[in-house]
């Protein structure tokens, strides 16, 4: 005889979906900023003694994490030397990325293996093709990121020491200026506002921080890719097109802001003809989101200002400490235009094609940070207001996380500070959380809907 049995069936559990990057970008820098906002208010962070309000805290916590350099608050006379040290924190942190960070943190410390979410993670903020060399690729980056970073130390502390400073002031001012300008943070501790104003007949300061914001904005994947193949035709087609393009943008700044302003006597024209050369070298490059200026760029003429918009807007490469909308996005939108005039089915560089999904990425990028960066000017119009060229500088060295200002940003009502620093946010967080989620968002097709033309232009 069969006795009955009773069966138990459980409610099968619900699968937990793991959190898209993007969100893990966004919540990690959001904590970060948030972390030192804390500290920054803090009255062991102030020089005085006294506690920061929380909007300068967050002001300069969200510049220093999205490696801007825009401050509210004078950065050597208003913070001690604790809150130098966070500030400097928040700027390797952020400049090397969070995700980067907390994968090697995780691989060094805890010793677990990766998980392919990470290891997408830190592909999409290096640039490495292959996912297998991610752990590794990270651990060069570290390497990469301090050989730079003393180097510069070095170059920067022997360079003041010849100034007349003490060694102490001239060590300690070398390490924190080589970490501002490789993560292209533009963070100084020169005081009064200035940034390397008093350098500016120095071309070994200028040309030891150029060579470090030059580095920081190209990233790991386009030197080490130099370093490793050393010759033009083994270089990868992204490398030959970010130095082709880099080096045309460079020259070309230079070049325009030197005729627009060999003649200027607050900016090019008081300074002797090698210096002029320099600083419009050094400032065609520091627009490209390194942050800092040698010329008060409040007396550059609207034309000049507009080639640094334009500067600023472009930015540095992909997977670097550079902001803007990436070199490698411009270049593929030039690209794609020569090659439409041209006629060419697809565009093509260097005898390579390009496929067109990253092309419809790179106008996706273009036109979403044309879109914020009109709310912005329109917002700093309405809370600011001013001369526009002036918010328009403002509004896209906040996006581009440049840090450049025509001296707009201390002066900013708590309305004006409130959108900069969402502008800071969003975009240094922008671009890249846009290419995630599109490329999350690819997939195969099975069929193709007809073909059907429109009229353009």
């Amino acid at each position: 005889m069969v006795r009955p049995r009773d069966f138990v069936i459980a409610p099968p559990k619900r699968i937990r979906r793991p959190p898209s990057p993007a969100a893990v970008l966004i919540l990690g820098f959001l904590a970060l900023i948030v972390v030192g906002t804390v500290i920054l208010m803090l009255p062991a962070a102030s020089r005085d003694g006294s506690w920061t309000d929380p909007l300068t805290a967050i002001f300069t916590a969200t510049s220093a994490v999205c490696v801007n350099g825009l401050v509210v608050v004078d950065t050597a006379t208003h913070w001690s030397t604790f809150g130098h040290v966070a500030i400097l924190a928040m700027i390797q942190i952020g400049g090397f990325g969070f995700m980067t960070g907390s994968t090697l943190l995780l691989f060094l410390l805890v010793g677990r293996r990766t998980g392919l979410r990470d290891r997408i993670l830190v592909q999409a903020s290096t640039g490495t093709p292959d996912l297998g060399s991610v752990t590794a690729v990270v651990r060069q980056v570290a390497v990469f990121t301090a050989i730079a970073e003393v180097t510069g130390a070095i170059v920067l502390a022997v360079a003041f020491l010849g100034r007349g400073w003490d060694p102490l002031s001239a060590t300690t001012s070398g390490i924190f200026h080589a970490i501002s300008a490789f993560n292209n943070a533009g963070f100084d501790t020169l005081g009064g506002f200035r940034s390397f104003s008093e350098f500016v007949g120095s071309p070994v300061v200028l040309g030891a921080i150029a060579v470090l914001f030059v580095v920081g904005g190209l990233g790991f994947a386009i030197v080490g890719d130099v370093v490793y193949k050393r010759r033009w035709q083994r270089l990868a087609l992204e490398t030959k097109i970010v130095l082709a393009t880099s080096v045309l943008l460079l020259v070309g700044g230079a070049a325009i802001i030197a005729l627009l302003e060999w003649s200027n006597p607050a900016t090019l024209g008081g300074l002797p003809a090698a210096d002029r050369v320099t600083n419009a070298v050094f400032h065609s490059a520091t627009a490209r989101s390194a942050g800092f200026s040698a010329l008060n760029l409040g007396r550059f003429g609207e034309a000049s200002l507009l080639v640094l918009v334009a500067l600023m807007f472009i930015g540095g490469a992909s997977g670097s400490t550079a902001g803007g909308i990436k070199v490698n996005t411009f270049s593929l939108l030039l690209i794609a235009i020569v090659s439409t005039a041209r006629g060419d089915p697809s565009a093509s560089a260097f005898g390579r094609r390009i496929p067109h999904i990253v092309v419809f990425r790179a106008i996706a990028v273009a036109l979403l940070f044309i879109a914020l960066g009109f709310v912005v000017l329109l917002g700093l119009e309405l809370t600011v207001g001013g001369r526009l060229i002036d918010l328009a500088f403002e509004a896209i060295s906040a996006l581009a996380t440049v840090g450049l200002s025509t001296g707009l940003t201390p002066n900013l009502p708590d309305p004006g500070q409130i959108l900069v620093v969402l502008a800071m946010f969003v975009g240094r967080m922008g671009p890249l959380t846009l290419v995630l989620a599109l490329a999350a968002r690819a997939r195969p097709v099975s069929h193709r809907p007809a073909v059907e033309t429109m009229r353009i232009g």
